[in-house]
C-alpha cells in the first residue's frame, strides 16, 4: 500500500477518520452501559424504598406531587401503614436526592440517600449522621414530623453535621419537603422559612463554610 504523502490534507483526513471511529465506539459503549447503569439506580431506589417503609405487604403505584414521588404502603388488610417519599434539593456541593419513610402516625422511620456531591468527610455525613442513635440531638428516626425540622443554629432543634451546616440545612428541607408533598402542603411555608437567615448572612456562611472544609481538608490524613 502506497504511504500516504503527509500533507495538511491527509492530516485532517486521518484525524477525522480517528475522531469518527473514536466517537462510534464511546457511542457504543454509552449505549451497553447506559441500561446497566439504569437498571442498578432501578434497584438501588426499589431497596431504599423498601428499606425506609415499615411492614407492610403492598406498595401502591408511584404518585407524583410537588415535584416528588411518593409510594404509599399497605398492610394485608389494606390498612394504610405508612410511605416512602422520593424529594430532592440543593446542597453545598449540588443535587441531594433521599428516599424517607413515614408512618401512619407520621413519625420518621428511616432515610436512604440516593444520589449527592457534597464535600466527603463533612457534608457527605448526611448518609448517617441523622439516623444515629447514640446522638439524639442529630437522631431524626422515630420523631414526629411536621414539615419544620430546623437546625439548632437556626432555633430548631436537630444537631448540624459540624462544619456542614449548609449540607445539614438542605437535607433537613428535603426531608420537610417530603412531608410536605405527602400531604399535599407547600413544601416551604411556616417555621422552616423563618427559621433561615437572611440571604446576604447565609452568603457569608457559605464562605465561612468553604474555608473551614479547605483547612479540614488539609489536616485530615489519609487512612
Amino acid at each position: 500500500m502506497k504511504k500516504l504523502e503527509s500533507t495538511l490534507k491527509n492530516m485532517m483526513l486521518s484525524l477525522t477518520c480517528i475522531t469518527i471511529v473514536a466517537g462510534a465506539a464511546l457511542a457504543g459503549v454509552n449505549m451497553l452501559t447506559e441500561e446497566t447503569i439504569n437498571a442498578q439506580k432501578e434497584a438501588q431506589k426499589q431497596a431504599a424504598i423498601s428499606a425506609v417503609l415499615p411492614a407492610h405487604a403492598r406498595i401502591a403505584d408511584a404518585e407524583a406531587s410537588e415535584g416528588l414521588v411518593i409510594y404509599r404502603a399497605y398492610d394485608a388488610n389494606e390498612e394504610f401503614v405508612g410511605a416512602a417519599v422520593q424529594t430532592e434539593t440543593n446542597g453545598f456541593g449540588g443535587k441531594i436526592k433521599l428516599m424517607v419513610g413515614f408512618d401512619a402516625d407520621d413519625r420518621i422511620v428511616d432515610y436512604a440517600i440516593l444520589e449527592h456531591a457534597e464535600t466527603p468527610g463533612l457534608g457527605s455525613h448526611i448518609v448517617l449522621w441523622f439516623k444515629n442513635g447514640d446522638k439524639p440531638g442529630q437522631n431524626i428516626i422515630g420523631r414526629k414530623a411536621d414539615g419544620h425540622l430546623t437546625v439548632s443554629k437556626d432555633g430548631g432543634e436537630v444537631d448540624a453535621i459540624t462544619a456542614a451546616t449548609i449540607s445539614s440545612r438542605a437535607f433537613l428541607g428535603a426531608v420537610n419537603a417530603a412531608y410536605a408533598g405527602l400531604h399535599g402542603h407547600d413544601a416551604f411555608t411556616g417555621a422552616s422559612k423563618r427559621h433561615h437567615p437572611a440571604p446576604e448572612a447565609e452568603e457569608a456562611e457559605a464562605v465561612e463554610e468553604e474555608v473551614v472544609e479547605v483547612e479540614v481538608t488539609e489536616i485530615v490524613k489519609p487512612e
